[in-house]
């Protein structure tokens, strides 16, 4: 659930603020690198020209970013990179906001205000790029070690150098609700095989763009592997959905 307690100014933000109360590109990035080290400039020309900011122009037409901008910077990528949004959700999001409306909240329940990064997010953007062991991994997850064990061995989750990523976590929650309902991992591997399908076919459609080298070219072919993947997903629950109503027709 969303914290209850006010939105704040994550650490950093100002402190990178000239006396004119600007910032430029670079500055930007330097106030970002904490938590998004992989940040270019390209990837934020990208984001300004999918409406996501709107930065101020000198005369001379250089950018120029406010404290408010950077906020929003910070919302819009850890959404992006944390909750696995595509933009159009979170521009839609945003531009709500700017008309004044209150909504409810994004997909996924986040109810952040754009403007500010909020205490949970603040709580998720430090747990990010942890690296668990497999014991650490059981206990957050509440599952027994042999589920961990298990969840390896069909390949469900993968460890890197031993250690388990954020994903693997909620994967191992996700099971250890299934196996409350007699659905053990040996029954999972279809997923496995499906996630991997779709994950083939995303990549086959972004490809082009994916491989040429300049970066704003593979924030595009990120992004767009991110709408794919929404809409499968979409697809697949629909149709289970749809199945499932017919048990009470």
């Amino acid at each position: 659930m969303p914290s209850s307690q006010p939105a704040r100014r994550p650490a950093g933000v100002a402190s990178g603020l000239s006396g004119s109360g600007v910032l430029n590109i670079g500055e930007v990035l330097r106030e970002l690198a904490g938590d998004f080290p992989q940040v270019t400039a390209s990837k934020i020309r990208f984001l300004e020209e999918k409406g996501l900011i709107s930065p101020q122009r000198t005369r001379a037409g250089y950018r120029k970013y406010t404290g408010h901008d950077v906020e929003q910077l910070r919302f819009v990528l850890a959404l992006q990179r944390d909750q696995y949004l595509p933009l159009k959700v979170i521009k839609d999001y945003v531009d709500a906001i700017d008309r004044g409306e209150r909504p409810d909240s994004l997909p996924g329940g986040m109810t952040l205000s754009p403007r500010v990064v909020s205490d949970q997010l603040s709580r998720e953007l430090t747990a990010h790029g942890r690296r668990l062991t497999a014991e650490t991994l059981a206990a957050e997850a509440g599952a027994p070690r042999r589920l961990v064990d298990d969840l390896v061995s069909f390949g469900l989750i993968t460890a890197v150098d031993n250690r388990f990523d954020e994903h693997a976590l909620k994967i191992t929650r996700a099971c250890v609700q299934l196996e409350s309902h007699g659905i053990e991992p040996r029954h999972l591997r279809p997923f496995r095989a499906a996630a991997d399908r779709e994950l083939g076919l995303v990549e086959r459609v972004v490809a082009p763009v994916a491989s040429r080298k300049d970066v704003a070219s593979k924030a595009r072919a990120a992004e767009t592997a991110r709408e794919i993947s929404e809409l499968c997903l979409g697809l697949h629950s629909a149709l289970v959905h749809s199945q499932i109503a017919r048990m009470d027709s």
